[in-house]
């Protein structure tokens, strides 16, 4: 997981506390992914996957209660959006291929099994 800047203090209502979440950032530039898919509207459409260190963690964690494959899922129906998502979903999809692409998406976010995404230059 990548680290952090930190701040601790006081809070609004006076309280001490000892980690101010709200001044978290990402040390490395969360770059989105973009790939290449023909949909039904669009033989050529690109899609945008928001980087992975970026996406909203509760619905990933809903989707690993299911497994590998229900947590790959949520992790594409996040990063891509609801518009994005629905699109992609009306092409068929050979099982290589999606194995192809959230390897190149893991490689993209620095997430490849072993490598933490702070290690990734990309």
């Amino acid at each position: 997981m990548a680290g952090s800047r930190t701040a601790t203090g006081n809070s609004g209502d006076g309280e001490v506390f000892d980690f101010n979440l709200n001044t978290v950032e990402a040390e490395t530039e969360l770059r989105p992914f973009r790939f290449m898919w023909a949909s039904k509207q669009n033989p050529n459409r690109r899609f945008t996957m928001q980087h992975i260190a970026g996406l909203n963690v509760w619905p990933l964690l809903a989707g690993a209660d299911g497994g590998d494959a229900s947590a790959m899922m949520a992790a594409f129906e996040t990063a891509l959006g609801e518009d994005q998502w629905e699109d992609f979903q009306k092409s068929p999809l050979p099982q290589y291929k999606m194995e192809a692409l959230f390897k190149a998406y893991r490689k993209h976010c620095g997430t490849d099994p072993g490598e933490s995404p702070a290690s990734s230059d990309s």
